[in-house]
């Protein structure tokens, strides 16, 4: 692993899915419509991966600095949120279709490759009234459905998650982790990778935040630790709009690798549009 230039990019404070503010007595989520909550609640419940709130956020990903051409790699990720209640658990489904155009990196190859990822789903069980301190647990499931060599992988892997997270005054302060490994599939390629969301952010008024949710990876199976990590610092900032009733939460980061392997990405801009229901 090797350090890139991060001088420009301070540490923003950070943030990452949706909540609403919570006590021993006062649930993290709303049975009431999105439509109905005030835009700061909003701008919390949109900010806690295991809130009782339905949302479907587009999220682009524009990796930059990729392959040995320095080229651009583009990940849109769909990562539709479904609550389901269960008595005092609630089971919250968070499901990542990514969709990723790269440059071909074949030898003597050019023109780009358009393929469906692996798509994987966390099944988060979370208290339907939780206390200060909100948590979530429960499996993480990867499929093999991508379309191309070019984009791994093609195995089945499970692991389990974990969220952490506390919401005092106008802050969101969380962690989310996984590890997963593949017990069946194609390719030679065994799969053993981890991954470390730490989110804060810091709500203003009128549903603007600042926000920074970093995504941290680990591949235990990399020959050299030069290509094991990946650790981007950076942030941005986001805010809730309404299109009619329709609350939406909108968010623009940056994130620059300080250490990645030797084909990159060096940095990544994220762009964000979620759709509250």
């Amino acid at each position: 692993m090797k350090p890139t230039r991060w001088s420009w990019l301070l540490p923003v404070i950070l943030a990452a899915p949706p909540a609403i503010a919570a006590d021993a007595e006062t649930p993290a989520t709303t049975a009431r419509p999105a439509a109905q909550q005030s835009t700061e609640e909003l701008a919390k419940a949109a900010q806690n991966p295991v809130a009782d709130l339905i949302s479907f956020p587009f999220q682009s990903n524009t990796n930059f600095g990729f392959g040995p051409s320095n080229a651009a790699q583009e990940v849109l990720n769909i990562q539709p949120v479904i609550p389901i209640h269960m008595g005092e658990y609630n089971i919250i489904t968070r499901t990542i279709i990514p969709l990723v155009w790269q440059p071909n990196l074949g030898a003597g190859q050019s023109g780009t490759t358009f393929a469906l990822g692996s798509i994987n789903t966390t099944l988060f069980v979370s208290p339907a009234r939780p206390g200060a301190l909100i948590w979530g647990i429960g499996p993480v499931f990867g499929f093999p459905t991508n379309t191309s060599p070019a984009v791994p992988s093609a195995k089945w892997t499970f692991g389990p998650s974990v969220v952490l997270l506390a919401m005092p005054g106008h802050w969101v302060l969380g962690i989310l982790a996984n590890n997963v490994w593949s017990f069946a599939g194609g390719g030679s390629q065994n799969v053993n990778s981890m991954l470390i969301q730490y989110f804060v952010n810091y709500n203003f008024g009128d549903g603007w935040y600042l926000t920074s949710s970093p995504i941290i990876t680990a591949d235990w199976n990399a020959q050299t630790t030069a290509d094991k990590w990946v650790f981007p610092l950076g942030g941005g900032v986001g805010k809730i709009v309404r299109l009619g009733r329709l609350p939406l939460n909108i968010s623009l980061q940056a994130y620059d690798n300080v250490w990645h392997p030797p084909v990159g990405p060096t940095w990544t801009l994220r762009a964000q549009l979620t759709f509250l229901f």
